[in-house]
């Protein structure tokens, strides 16, 4: 999927002075003994359905304008990493979706309807899975406890939608800082944004929760601590600290809290768990290293044999040969990493990428087809198999697979994108631009999406049931744009 997803990766930096977890906490820090019991939170100012919908509407204008990574294996991996943790959570009212900004900050924040956007620069300066699960579990406890609608129920004087329109702006800010700057003047927030305050209970609250959670997970309690002292080193003599520090400010007695609070848990030995490393060794050789940089890193690693884990470091050194156009030298390496996993997916992904770029088309479809067989909604052995299919041209089939994937994945933005890809090659222009379409109201564009579904309705010919399909579609949309008008 290596050209796929650098097609899809969009560009642009982070505005890290800018957290949405930090909107999450009490903008004026007047009241704020003044928060509702958990247990009725904020029901008055937000439903949890408007919630959900909120969430949607912001996770679209975030695909629309952040530099996000859509990465099938990473995909796949930080939503497993993320779901260890939210099945021990009390009080998960979501289905949560965890997903990855391409950042080197090291950040990650959530907002609402259960979106968690995950920094890559967290995973690259992570120490252990521990550490990276506990920046996740205290965000989840950030959307657990409603902390974001608690502000709304704080602020009764405030429409809610205005301080929705606000976190939106702010949430693009951290993706897209032009986009999210605009988007703050819209909303007439740019002065409210200079009075953010730190909500001490809602951080204290989250980290006791996210302590708990990451233990009860069977992660070491202490990453929470493990990962404050990570921050403290990084950045102790830097006079602007990043976005993590500044939206979760970082004092000497949060450090003592979360370690005594890892001391009333039993002490394990967690062991380096492989999946972790192979996550890391992908963010570092494919987006938070530079081209060249990352093949000079994984060499001299393997050489030296100082990488967290050998085998995590012979797949990160066969990936920066791929980026670097060299499959013919990252094919022995992974063909031996198969030899030892057959079915792990990180290097099934790899092999796929060998072979496609060095035009192998049926080498690829033939290895990935038995594991597709067993678990055919896999998102990494589904996408990578109608990617190899598309450059085999054998549309229909990939066509197929694709289609069969969305009906149970109807927000994964890069099945769509392959679907066109597969439309556009076949020269059917009809569903060409339908898929088109649904890709434009992932990223929030419905004027747009309409735009291509009109363009596809010139395309139906005599099709009476085609043209209603479309016509039907459009109106939802419309529909869709009028509901977030209501809000």
């Amino acid at each position: 999927m290596r050209a796929l997803v650098k097609n899809i990766i969009r560009t642009g930096l982070l505005f890290g002075a800018l957290s949405l977890s930090a909107v999450a906490q009490d903008i004026s820090y007047k009241n704020k003994n003044a928060l509702p019991e958990i247990g009725v939170v904020a029901s008055n100012a937000l439903s949890l359905d408007k919630e959900e919908i909120l969430g949607d509407v912001m996770m679209r204008q975030i695909r629309g304008q952040a530099p996000l990574v859509m990465d099938p294996v990473l995909d796949e991996y930080l939503q497993d990493l993320g779901n260890r943790l939210v099945i021990h959570a009390d009080s998960a009212k979501f289905p949560f979706r965890f997903f990855w900004v391409n950042n080197s900050a090291i950040n990650a924040f959530a907002f609402f309807g259960g979106h968690i956007g995950v920094h890559t620069g967290l995973i690259h300066n992570a120490k252990s899975e521990s550490e990276l699960a506990s920046v996740l579990a205290h965000e989840v406890a950030h959307v657990t406890q409603r902390h974001l609608a608690r502000k709304m129920q704080a602020q009764q004087r405030s429409a809610p939608l205005a301080l929705a329109s606000m976190v939106g702006g702010l949430l693009l800010a951290l993706a897209s800082p032009e986009a999210g700057m605009a988007a703050l003047a819209s909303s007439q927030a740019a002065s409210a944004q200079m009075q953010i305050d730190y909500t001490r209970s809602n951080e204290e609250e989250a980290d006791r929760i996210g302590i708990t959670m990451l233990a009860r997970a069977g992660f070491d309690p202490n990453g929470a601590a493990g990962f404050f002292s990570t921050l403290n080193e990084q950045y102790r003599l830097v006079s602007m600290p990043p976005a993590r520090l500044l939206s979760h400010p970082l004092t000497e007695s949060r450090i003592a809290d979360a370690r005594a609070r890892a001391a009333n848990y039993e002490q394990v030995r967690i062991p380096k768990r492989l999946a972790f490393h192979l996550a890391r060794a992908r963010v570092m050789a494919r987006y938070t290293l530079d081209e060249k940089f990352s093949l000079e890193y994984f060499e001299a690693a393997v050489e030296k044999n100082d990488y967290p884990m050998a085998e995590a470091g012979r797949y990160g050194l066969a990936l920066a040969y791929l980026r670097n156009n060299k499959p013919q030298k990252a094919r022995p390496i992974i063909e031996s990493l198969l030899a030892e996993h057959g079915e792990n997916l990180f290097y099934l992904d790899a092999a796929t990428d060998i072979s496609l770029a060095e035009e192998k088309f049926d080498e690829a479809i033939e290895r990935l087809q038995p594991h597709l067989e067993r678990t055919p909604r896999n998102q990494v052995l589904a996408l990578n198999q109608a990617n190899a299919l598309i450059e085999a041209g054998q549309y229909k089939r990939a066509i197929l697979i694709l289609k069969d994937f969305i009906l149970v994945n109807e927000d994964y933005e890069v099945a769509y994108q392959l679907l066109t890809e597969a439309y556009k090659r076949a020269q059917d222009r009809k569903d060409m631009h339908q898929s088109k379409a649904e890709v434009f109201a992932l990223n929030g564009a419905y004027q747009r999406a309409i735009d291509e579904l009109q363009f596809a309705y010139n395309y139906t010919g005599e099709s009476h049931l085609e043209k209603q399909k479309i016509r039907a579609r459009i109106r939802q949309l419309r529909e869709d744009e009028e509901r977030i008008k209501r809000l």
